[in-house]
This record gives structure tokens, C-alpha cells and sequence, in this order.
């Protein structure tokens, strides 16, 4: 079995090591030997292994090594690979085992990139390199998707949808068919996307508008404004349940 890590100890980094361990019950195929996180303490136990160390300590690793980015905001894990200089890393494609492919010939990837438990893709579907998807997200046919790009759990992405980098779907939202998100665009729990997004925007609501703008390729999660708006819109929809 290949040697693989997981950078990033997080929550998200223990799912990850989750899927490891669910696709060596069905093929034994990885060993994972740990993870890297600039955050935590050499020798820290992290539940699935120990902290290796950080970004220096790979860089400086001397025996081939895949490592699985574990960071749900893209401009982070854009900057890591970017920092990431040695050559005997490699970025495998991650699957849980209860992905659906329905044509598997017909999808096209590059590298680095995780898709979580029950997802689907549909067929003749294009993505790049580093996207994570979490569970239960639905990727229709013909999408085309960019590098860098989170999605939450349960985004529906129809069919035709052309999605460039760096961008963040949050939890259930919807992006209907044939349309186009630029890059670096944000989009917040529960919305629905029902026109061509602009590059560099926080998109919220249903239909979602724009709330705010981010820093240019910043790929951030949600600015200040974007929390406050979410609380309101929040509240609001309670308060009409509690009417009703």
C-alpha cells in the first residue's frame, strides 16, 4: 500500500481519513501514516494519526508521499499547493466508495481532488484539480468544473453548469442548469442560483443576490456582512414559521 497524509487536522481532515479507511475495506490501497497542519504540535494525537508536522516538514520529506488537502476554503489550499516543493508528493483523486458515477468513462479529472460519501456525477462531467466536494452533492451531466472549488454537503449543481476557480457552494445551495459561475464567487447556504454569477461576489438568498463583494481570487468563506445578513434572513424566516 502507498504511503498518503492528509494536510489539514481538522474536522474535515478526519472525514477525509474516513474515506481512507472505507476504500482500503473494499481494496487496501492506502497507509495513512498521518497529517500535516502548521497548526498543531509535532506528535499530537489527531484521532485517525498523529501530527507529522507542517508545510516545511513535506517539503523536506525524502520517500514518495500522496497527500489529500483537507481545508474547505479554496484561496488556502491554493496557497499550500502553491508552497508545496517536492517532488515526491503526489495529489491523489480521493473517492468514497459510495460515489455514483453514471459513466464513469465519460468524466474527465485532474488531480487532488476528494468527493464525499453519496455523491453523484453524471456523465460526460469535466473538473479540475483540488476541488472538494463533501456528501450528498449531485454534479449533473456536462458540468464543467474549475480547480479549487469547495462544495458543501447537499449542492445541487444541474446540468450544463460551467464553474470557473475558487469558489465555495455552501450547504444545499442550488445552481440551475446551463449556467455560469465565475471565479471566486461565494454562495451561501440554501441559495438558489438563478442567473450567471459575477466574479468575486457573495451571493445569498432565494433567488440569491449579491450581499458583498470579495477580495479579488481571495476565495474567502464569508465576510462580516455576509454573517450579518445570514442571521437576519434567518431570523426572519423563523419569525414567519412562529406567524404561521
Amino acid at each position: 500500500m502507498k504511503d498518503i497524509a492528509i494536510f489539514g487536522a481538522g474536522g474535515y481532515g478526519r472525514e477525509i481519513a474516513c474515506y481512507i479507511r472505507r476504500i482500503n475495506e473494499v481494496k487496501p490501497t492506502w497507509n495513512l501514516i498521518g497529517y500535516f497542519d502548521d497548526g498543531r504540535q509535532v506528535g499530537e494525537d489527531a484521532q485517525y494519526g498523529k501530527i507529522l508536522g507542517g508545510l516545511e516538514t513535506l517539503n523536506a520529506w525524502d520517500k514518495p508521499i500522496a497527500v489529500v488537502m483537507a481545508i474547505a476554503t479554496p484561496k488556502t489550499v491554493k496557497k499550500i499547493v502553491s508552497n508545496i516543493q517536492n517532488d515526491k508528493v503526489e495529489f491523489p483523486n480521493i473517492f468514497d466508495p459510495s460515489v455514483v458515477f453514471l459513466d464513469k468513462g465519460s468524466v474527465k479529472m485532474g488531480k487532488g481532488n476528494v468527493i464525499g460519501a453519496n455523491t453523484l456525477i453524471a456523465c460526460n462531467v469535466e473538473m479540475g484539480d483540488f476541488n472538494l466536494l463533501n456528501w450528498y452533492d449531485q454534479i449533473g451531466h456536462e458540468d464543467k468544473i474549475g480547480n479549487y472549488n469547495v462544495v458543501m454537503p447537499n449542492v445541487n449543481i444541474s446540468g450544463g453548469v460551467e464553474a470557473g476557480d475558487g469558489n465555495f457552494f455552501g450547504v444545499k445551495s442550488t445552481i440551475l442548469q446551463y449556467l455560469k459561475i465565475g471565479n471566486n464567487t461565494t454562495i451561501g447556504a440554501c441559495s438558489v442560483i438563478l442567473k450567471d454569477t459575477e466574479d468575486d461576489a457573495t451571493y445569498y438568498g432565494n433567488p440569491a443576490r449579491v450581499i458583498s463583494r470579495n477580495e479579488p481570487s481571495g476565495g474567502g468563506r464569508f465576510s462580516l456582512e455576509f454573517r450579518v445578513k445570514s442571521l437576519e434572513w434567518g431570523c426572519a424566516l423563523i419569525e414567519r414559521r412562529v406567524a404561521a
